[in-house]
């Protein structure tokens, strides 16, 4: 197992040879997904010819069930973010020294050059198993500087910080859910530096203000004084998942060389769609080694000729072929 971990983000060798690794191992040591592979027959000793073969577990399963390769108590855990009669899910961390390798590898793919983060989490805090939070406090605390920081809620930019963070010569991120994005513009009277940059992770359904991404970014790149709409990012990650893909200054995501996306038929998830033809993401993370690599997830999605995607908002039948397959009933 230590042989196949240390392989995950080796881009000399094949992904698929990786991923297919990693479904005999999870296959095999994985119960949930065990259970859900077996339907479709498919196990430890007979695996797919090719990564479309490989059935991807519907992300509701992370609600239902703990989807893990160990029984042992996991060291981190993530939730996803709601109200206390919700239905959330749960992602058992068991390796974080993978995430934060997975994190750090794929913000540097597409950020290069040490920028000062600074990070916009409203609403967030009430949530301590936010996986939001713990990758901006590790993007945060990575900056040896200082420059780098959390924004106290409701207070605008200082002009002072804005400076500081001028006069260092790097870039500067404002990191941060849309909503409280749009709730900061809002009292900030100071343009953020020349060369800025903004990634908002989505999170409008929670806003009182239903805007396309579009208006979104018009708003933020105005709001905030940068040049171009061009400088606001989209980033797209969930607890999950262990990697995250970014737009970079439009709305189609790239991933990290160890993250696939494809777009699959919402009745046949094992059809995977022609570029141009919606239906919903799958993702292969091969990040999520000691959990699930092969999700389905809710959303909504289309794949451009290059590999690029576009996420078009939540698939509203959450109840997929396959999901009672997920758990044991006794």
């Amino acid at each position: 197992m230590t042989t196949l971990r240390s392989r995950i983000f080796r881009e000399t060798e094949s992904f698929a040879i990786r991923a297919v690794e990693v479904f005999s191992y999870q296959a095999e040591h994985n119960p949930v997904y065990r259970r859900f592979v077996d339907t479709f027959g498919f196990s430890q000793k007979k695996v797919p010819d090719d990564l479309t073969e490989i059935p991807l577990l519907p992300i509701r399963a992370f609600k239902e069930a703990r989807v893990t390769t160990s029984q042992s108590p996991s060291p981190l855990r993530f939730r996803s973010s709601g109200t206390t009669d919700m239905e959330r899910s749960t992602h058992e961390v068991y390796d974080p020294t993978l995430y934060e390798e997975s994190l750090y590898r794929g913000f540097d793919h597409f950020y290069r050059d040490n920028p000062i983060i600074w990070a916009c989490t409203p609403g967030y805090e009430d949530n301590p198993e936010s996986s939001l939070i713990w990758m901006l406090e590790k993007l945060v605390n990575r900056d040896s500087s200082g420059l780098s920081r959390f924004l106290k809620t409701g207070r605008p930019l200082e002009q002072q910080m804005i400076e500081e963070a001028a006069a260092s010569g790097r870039t500067l991120i404002l990191f941060g859910a849309a909503f409280g994005l749009l709730d900061l513009v809002e009292v900030t009277r100071h343009p953020l530096p020349e060369g800025s940059r903004i990634i908002e992770t989505g999170g409008m359904k929670t806003h009182r203000r239903e805007m396309s991404r579009e208006v979104l970014h018009e708003r933020l790149s105005s709001g905030f004084g940068l040049t171009s709409e061009q400088q606001v990012d989209s980033e797209y990650g969930m607890c999950e998942l262990l990697s995250q893909a970014y737009a970079m200054g439009d709305s189609w995501f790239e991933t990290v060389p160890w993250m696939q996306v494809t777009v699959r038929d919402p009745d046949n998830p094992l059809r995977v769609l022609p570029a141009g033809e919606e239906g919903l993401i799958g993702i292969i993370d091969l990040a999520n080694l000691y959990s699930c690599s092969f999700i389905l997830t809710g959303d909504r999605g289309v794949m451009g000729p290059d590999g690029t995607f576009q996420v078009l908002g939540r698939f509203h039948q959450e109840d997929l072929r396959g999901c009672n397959f997920l758990v044991d009933r006794d």
